[in-house]
């Protein structure tokens, strides 16, 4: 189970520069997350990613994602079974699936779908933003910059566990390209989705 922490429904950030209130991001709730990660993966970009640990916050807008659509994805961890590394896949929608790859790099997922499909949302990038340092391009970087480990896997992207996305007023994301998930080139074998310009 993830710990709980205060963290609130809601998100008001202060310019560094200025001190004035930025703006609030709704956290999302779990309906968004319980749809087919292809629609979830397009309308993740735009959105604001937030962590809260040890009193920092760190935040950056969505600029890239890959979905993985479940077992039948050749690309996607399910695609082996039910393990106890994607055991969280399995389970209800709006859940953090962190894991480690090459034995040095984590990688940031939002479970997607109804409980069962194992589908998810892998996050590959976020534009600099609040509390960032070092690169946020790449997963491994990404969750390097956030802070994001194992240590997170199962967490509540829904509740108060300190990680969260924000639905921003409005979405940064108005154009977008799709592609291949990186290293695969079979079709329908996950898909990559890129903001190209807002």
């Amino acid at each position: 189970m993830a710990p709980k922490s205060p963290t609130p429904k809601s998100e008001a950030r202060r310019s560094e520069k200025t001190g004035r209130r930025m703006p609030e991001s709704r956290v999302i709730a779990r309906g968004f997350y319980n749809r087919p990660a292809l629609e979830v993966a397009r309308e993740l970009l735009g959105q604001r990613l937030v962590v809260t640990a040890g009193g920092q916050r760190r935040g950056g807008i969505i600029v890239e994602t890959e979905a993985y659509v479940g077992a039948h994805d050749l690309a996607c961890h399910a695609s082996k079974g039910r393990t106890r590394r994607t055991e969280v896949m399995f389970g209800p929608p709006g859940h953090a699936y962190v894991y480690l790859v090459y034995g040095m790099h984590h990688c940031f997922n939002a479970v997607t779908g109804p409980e069962g499909e194992a589908a998810a949302v892998l996050v590959r990038a976020v534009a600099p933003g609040e509390g960032l340092e070092g690169r946020t391009d790449g997963p491994g970087r990404l969750c390097r910059a956030f802070g994001l480990s194992r240590a997170q896997d199962g967490w509540d992207l829904c509740g108060s566990s300190g990680v969260w996305v924000g639905r921003e007023k409005a979405s940064r994301a108005a154009w977008w390209s799709a592609g291949p998930a990186w290293g695969w080139h079979t079709p329908g074998h996950g898909r990559t989705s890129r903001t190209v310009s807002g």
